[in-house]
């Protein structure tokens, strides 16, 4: 309830946001969590994507001095994956969810629970009705590629 309060005020209004347990996710939910893990949905195949984002951003500025710590752009963003990335521009932002599935207080949690739901939802082999991968995931970790492990139906 609180969160949609939020948004209605503004501090949600950006293209196509981020929902967590049903609601807009707004930089108030953030509370001191450092990443989250996503899946997006493409609403007319019922291919995904999961992947994780951090909240934070550490960088240097030019000429040295201190690293300077502010918010990532997680409201803006659509993933790695050129396929999905593509299939966004061609359909649209409006075609795809972005669902947050949990939030997580370290980099090493974010990580490993990415990793972790890489593999439970078997993101290089599972297909659609059709036979296409369900999932615009090609890789996990760089080191396991769905080229390898994906058969297509004949």
């Amino acid at each position: 309830m609180e969160t949609t309060a939020k948004a209605a005020v503004g501090e949600g209004d950006y293209e196509n946001p981020w929902t967590y347990q049903g609601t807009t996710f707004t930089s108030a939910d953030i509370d001191g969590q450092f990443g989250f893990v996503y899946r997006i949905t493409n609403l007319h195949t019922g291919q995904k994507y999961i992947g994780r984002k951090y909240f934070i951003q550490k960088r240097k500025p030019r000429g040295g001095g201190r690293r300077r710590t502010s918010e990532s752009n997680w409201k803006q963003y659509w993933g790695s994956s050129k396929e999905l990335n593509a299939d966004r521009k061609r359909l649209g932002s409006d075609t795809f969810s972005r669902e947050i599935i949990s939030t997580h207080a370290t980099a090493g949690r974010v990580n490993y629970e990415e990793t972790k739901q890489l593999f439970l939802h078997n993101v290089l082999q599972e297909t659609l009705e059709d036979g296409s991968p369900k999932y615009y995931n090609s890789n996990i970790l760089g080191r396991y590629y769905r080229k390898d492990y994906f058969k297509e139906e004949c």
